[in-house]
C-alpha cells in the first residue's frame, strides 16, 4: 500500500501494474443535497480531498484545485434527447487539461520537498501531449518527455506537444499509439532507466492524472439538475485508454446518480467486443479520423475490471459498448451539423452516434455526449463533413507562427533507453 504522493511520484506499480484506491470514497448525503449550487473550487475539494488524504496541506490543495477548473465546463443542448458536455474550454481544447493541470501542479508540490530531478515520460495518441505540454511547461524540477506517433496526430495536436521548448520535449515515434504506450511502460520497468532518472508517467494510468477526470461528471450532473432534470442522465464516452469512462465509474462508485454508461469506440473495439461476448482480446490498434481513440489494449480497463470485481454480469449492466466506424462518424458529423447546427469532432460524433443507438433501442432515455476536443483540431475531418471552414479560435492562432521542434525515434525501447540514458 501506498499513499497518494508516492503513487503520482511513481507513476506505475512496481509489479507493472497500476494504483488503485484501496476503497472508493463514499460521498455524503448532505454533499449531493448542496451539490447543485456548489461552486466549483469546493465541489472539487470534496470529492479529491479522500484520495490526497495529507499528503498536500488543506491551503495547496485548496489552490491546486481552483486552478485545475478555472475554466468552464458547459452542457449545451444539441437537440431535445441529446446534449454536450463541452470539454474543450481549457489552455489546449481538450479534456485532459484538467488531469495534466492538477498532476502538474501535485507534482509541483511533492518535488520541492525532493533534492533529483523528476523526469515525467508519457505516450500520447493525441491530445494528452499538448495537455501535459502545457500543464507541465516551466514546472520547476520537471522534465517532460512525450513520446507521440509520427504522422498520426492532427496538426494542431502536433503543434501543442512540439512547440513549448523550455522543459519539455517531444520524441517522434515511427510507430503507433500502441508502440509509444509499449516503450514508456518498459522504461517504468527498467533496473539501469530508473537509477539514471526519477520517472513518473503522466498518463492515465498515473492516479494524479486519472482521479481528478471524474469531476466532469459532478459538473455535468450539477448542470443537468439545474436545466431542471430529474431523471438520471445517460453519459456516452469517447473511449481509447478507458481513463475517462473509469474515472466516471469511480465518480458512480462514490454515490453520483447516474443512469447508464456508454463506452464508445471506434473500430478499436476490444471492450465492446468483451461487454458482449465476456471474452477481453486486446488487438493491435488501428488508425481512424478518431486517432485519440486509436487504442488496441486500453491500459484502464483492469482498473474498470477491479471495479466490478471481474464481475462481467455487473459490468454489462451498467456499461454499453459500441463500436463506430469511420464512415458512419463522417456522416455523423455532417448529419448532426445540418440538423442542429451543432459542430462535432470526430471522438464527440463517435460518442454521439452511440448514445443514438443506444436510444434507439431505450426511446425514453435523455443524455449527454463528452465533446473532449474542439474541432479546430481535426479540420480534414470535420470541415470535409460540414462543408466550411471551422473558425480558428483565438488561443490557438499563435502556434501557427511556431516551429515545430521534435526528435525522430524509431518505435522500439532499445532506442528509447538509450537516448533516455544519455540525457
Amino acid at each position: 500500500m501506498v499513499d497518494f504522493r508516492e503513487a503520482t511520484i511513481r507513476g506505475q506499480a512496481p509489479d507493472k501494474g497500476l494504483y488503485f484506491p484501496m476503497q472508493i470514497p463514499q460521498l455524503s448525503s448532505s454533499f449531493f443535497e448542496a451539490l447543485p449550487s456548489l461552486d466549483k473550487t469546493a465541489l472539487v475539494l470534496q470529492v479529491m480531498k479522500p484520495y490526497v488524504g495529507e499528503t498536500i496541506d488543506a491551503i495547496s490543495l485548496e489552490q491546486i484545485v481552483a486552478e485545475t477548473v478555472e475554466f468552464d465546463f458547459p452542457l449545451v443542448k444539441i437537440n431535445e434527447e441529446i446534449y454536450s458536455l463541452e470539454l474543450f474550454h481549457g489552455p489546449t481544447l481538450a479534456f485532459k487539461d484538467v488531469g495534466a493541470r492538477f498532476m502538474s501542479r501535485c507534482l509541483g508540490y511533492f518535488s520541492k520537498a525532493a533534492y533529483n530531478k523528476t523526469t515525467v515520460l508519457v505516450a500520447t495518441s493525441g491530445d494528452t501531449g499538448g495537455a501535459v505540454a502545457n500543464g507541465f511547461l516551466g514546472v520547476d524540477g520537471v522534465e517532460v518527455i512525450i513520446l507521440y506517433p509520427s504522422g498520426k496526430v492532427s496538426p494542431v495536436q502536433e503543434l501543442q506537444l512540439t512547440t513549448c521548448g523550455l522543459n519539455i520535449k517531444a520524441l517522434e515515434v515511427a510507430g503507433s499509439f500502441d508502440d509509444c504506450q509499449a516503450m514508456v511502460k518498459d522504461a517504468f520497468m527498467d533496473a539501469d532507466l530508473n537509477g539514471h532518472l526519477s520517472l513518473t508517467s503522466a498518463n492515465s494510468i498515473n492516479i494524479a492524472r486519472w482521479l481528478p477526470q471524474q469531476l466532469y461528471y459532478f459538473f455535468a450532473w450539477q448542470q443537468w439538475y439545474q436545466m431542471g432534470f430529474r431523471t438520471a442522465p445517460v453519459i456516452s464516452v469517447p473511449c481509447g485508454n478507458f481513463g475517462n469512462l473509469c474515472a466516471g465509474l469511480m465518480a458512480y462508485a462514490s454515490g453520483l446518480p447516474l443512469q447508464q454508461f456508454i463506452a464508445a469506440c471506434n473500430i478499436n473495439d476490444a471492450v465492446p467486443e468483451y461487454l458482449r461476448t465476456a471474452n477481453y482480446q486486446p488487438k493491435t490498434a488501428i488508425p481512424t479520423i478518431s486517432n485519440a481513440m486509436d487504442v488496441g489494449s486500453p491500459s484502464n480497463f483492469v482498473r474498470i475490471l477491479e471495479l466490478f470485481a471481474k464481475d462481467h454480469q455487473k459490468m454489462a449492466a451498467t456499461i454499453a459498448g459500441y463500436s463506430i466506424s469511420d464512415e458512419l462518424t463522417q456522416q455523423t458529423i455532417a448529419t448532426v451539423y445540418e440538423q442542429d447546427g451543432y459542430i462535432l469532432d470526430p471522438h464527440g460524433a463517435v460518442a454521439y452516434q452511440a448514445l443514438l443507438q443506444y436510444q434507439s433501442a431505450h426511446p425514453s432515455a435523455k443524455g449527454m455526449i463528452l465533446e473532449t476536443a474542439h474541432p479546430v483540431k481535426f479540420p480534414e475531418t470535420v470541415e470535409a463533413a460540414i462543408g466550411k471552414k471551422i473558425p480558428i479560435p483565438e488561443s490557438v492562432l499563435p502556434l501557427f507562427q511556431q516551429t515545430k521542434k521534435s526528435i525522430p525515434m524509431q518505435a522500439n525501447f532499445a532506442a528509447l533507453k538509450d537516448w533516455l540514458m544519455a540525457e
